[in-house]
């Protein structure tokens, strides 16, 4: 879990709702089943059109690693290539070829594998970094799912005001509903900002960025991987890749 992470979500939500009571307008004054329906389903609507169904199902899927974000333990990665590296140089290749059906990464057991098989370096290096290219392609492009919502709710926000005010404007004849019209009008326009600027787009600015960690993991493995299939003292290896473990 990350605390960080739920900390900023309770305090956006309670920026929120203590900051209409300190201003007066109440906490009910936030919900409007209008606003709700313009700005929330509006926003999944424009996303829709504009996202591949692939791509729009991993966006969901990936968002809960911005409370739950993925495993990353470098060091322990690195300690599990340097044992390779050592058993590599004593065993040979092939006695890396027990260590792969234990992998659960399927980055580091294709890897590991084609280590295990001999295949050239630069040819490992290519197939890799192809996969790695994917990946983030993929994982970047769901990320950016949420950074288009938090484009779209803004908008809708205005659009949702703008229609609250037009409604105003009909009953001008009736000055007792026009303070109550005014303030739902501009509901919408919280709802919109709100929620573009305390969780769309933080989520997709967390997705990326944990995406981009990810990738440099991964770099790190390949860096690793080519070095024992290039038979590079253990020693060099850690030393090479330690700086992928500091902060």
């Amino acid at each position: 879990m990350d605390k960080l992470s739920l900390i900023g979500g309770i305090l956006a939500l309670c920026a929120l709702l203590l900051g209409s009571v300190l201003k007066g307008a109440g906490i009910e004054a936030l919900w409007s089943p209008a606003a709700f329906v313009i700005v929330v389903v509006g926003t999944f609507a424009a996303i829709m059109l504009q996202t591949h169904m692939s791509t729009f199902m991993l966006a969901w899927k990936i968002a809960r690693w911005v409370f739950m974000p993925p495993s990353q333990d470098r060091a322990g990665v690195l300690a599990k290539i340097v044992e390779w590296s050592n058993t590599a140089r004593k065993q040979g290749l092939l006695g890396l070829e027990a260590q792969v059906k234990d992998q659960d990464d399927q980055f580091i057991k294709k890897g590991l594998q084609m280590v295990v098989d001999g295949i050239e370096p630069d040819a490992i290096r290519n197939v890799l970094e192809t996969d790695m290219h994917h990946q983030q392609t993929r994982d970047t492009a769901a990320a950016k799912v949420f950074e288009g919502m938090g484009i779209y709710a803004p908008t809708l926000g205005i659009i949702g005001a703008v229609l609250g005010l037009i409604a105003v404007m009909k009953n001008l004849a009736d000055p007792s509903k026009l303070g109550h019209g005014i303030a739902g009008a501009f509901t919408a326009t919280i709802y919109g900002i709100g929620l573009a600027n305390l969780l769309f787009l933080p989520m997709a600015s967390k997705l990326k960025a944990l995406i981009a960690e990810q990738n440099e993991s991964r770099e790190m493995i390949l860096e690793g991987l080519i070095a024992i299939a290039q038979g590079e003292n253990p020693r060099n290896i850690e030393s090479r890749l330690s700086v992928y473990v500091q902060h």
